[in-house]
């Protein structure tokens, strides 16, 4: 039977890291016209395929359908909805994933201490390329983590001659706090948290089992984003304060061309998978469709596991006595 219309098929769902990173809309109407989500607003009506999105940003004074919702679920598009400034999210849509064997192997491995540093020092070597750290505790690898960022920071302003003091956050209202490169870093590490959101949720991780952030529904998001962030949303505030492009759109925008140009999206799916699963580990099949067994592991679903009553050995016979006496 053909999929119905309203449907994105098969064909038209595009791998993740091939998609645009990130779409953020505010005060507009969103809908639907066949395969593309429409934005509306006073000014124009703008279509995008929704096949192409990773995930959609939606902030406030928007509203969508029904109709606009159920074509992005299908086509695999996360759906956060944020605050003002996209620097708090409120609540998310689910991604392309329909397994859940990488959120097992991921819960089974933030369980277990041993395999929690192993997994955490591997996030800490992509962030130190050349480094040694093997011989370092986590303590110290954060030590050496925060000297590294303060001397970047030194860096770049003495590159972009941008003043800088240092890192000034409020949390919850993130780009209200510090001078223009804070907001601009608020604004665009906030951009950063949602494409790797919609890349974690769309591989079917969770975004809450962190490894070394913890205690938040987004601790693997922050996770992630961190081991970007020196290369990407550092240099870009910088850069955008020395042009005096301050708002917090210009950062948002800034980092979705970045974000194409360095090919990030299939960067974090690699670095996901490869954090989760190294090379070597073999994750078991799985039935999408499983029902779980203290003995067996995994059992078929879809199916009545009941006795067959019209198996003489499942069921117990009563047959009473020719005289309609009950039985012994």
């Amino acid at each position: 039977m053909p999929e119905p219309w309203w449907r994105a098929g098969p064909q038209e769902v595009h791998r993740l890291e091939d998609r645009v990173s990130s779409l953020y809309v505010e005060r507009c109407h969103i809908d639907r016209d066949d395969n593309a989500v429409v934005l509306v607003n006073k000014a124009r009506v703008v279509h995008v395929p929704a096949a192409w999105l990773a995930v959609l940003l939606i902030g406030p004074g928007s509203r969508i359908t029904h109709a606009a919702v159920t074509l992005l679920a299908d086509s695999g598009t996360s759906l956060c909805w944020v605050g003002e400034h996209g620097v708090r999210l409120y609540a998310s849509g689910h991604g392309v994933a329909r397994g859940s064997h990488l959120q097992l192997r991921q819960a089974w491995l933030v369980t277990r201490p041993k395999e929690r540093v192993a997994v955490a020092r591997r996030m800490y070597d992509i962030r130190f390329p050349g480094e040694k750290t093997s011989g370092l505790t986590l303590q110290q690898l954060r030590g050496r983590e925060g000297t590294r960022v303060r001397r970047l920071y030194a860096q770049h302003s003495e590159r972009t001659k941008v003043p800088w003091t240092k890192r000034d956050y409020k949390p919850g209202d993130a780009f209200a706090a510090g001078d223009d490169v804070n907001r601009l870093l608020s604004a665009a590490n906030s951009a950063l948290y949602g494409i790797c959101h919609a890349v974690i949720t769309g591989i079917g991780a969770s975004p809450g089992l962190g490894f070394v952030h913890t205690g938040s529904a987004l601790s693997f998001v922050l996770d992630i984003a961190d081991l970007y962030k020196a290369e990407l949303t550092i240099p870009l505030a910088f850069d955008l304060a020395a042009k005096g492009l301050t708002s917090e759109r210009d950062a948002r925008t800034a980092l979705r061309d970045a974000v194409v140009q360095q090919k990030l999206l299939p960067r974090i799916v690699t670095d996901v998978k490869n954090l989760l699963v190294p090379e070597g580990t073999v994750l078991p099949e799985e039935d999408l469709a499983g029902l779980w067994d203290e003995e067996e592991g995994i059992v078929s679903g879809g199916r009545n596991w009941g006795s067959d009553p019209f198996d003489p050995g499942s069921h117990l016979n009563v047959i009473p006595d020719t005289d309609g006496s009950a039985p012994s």
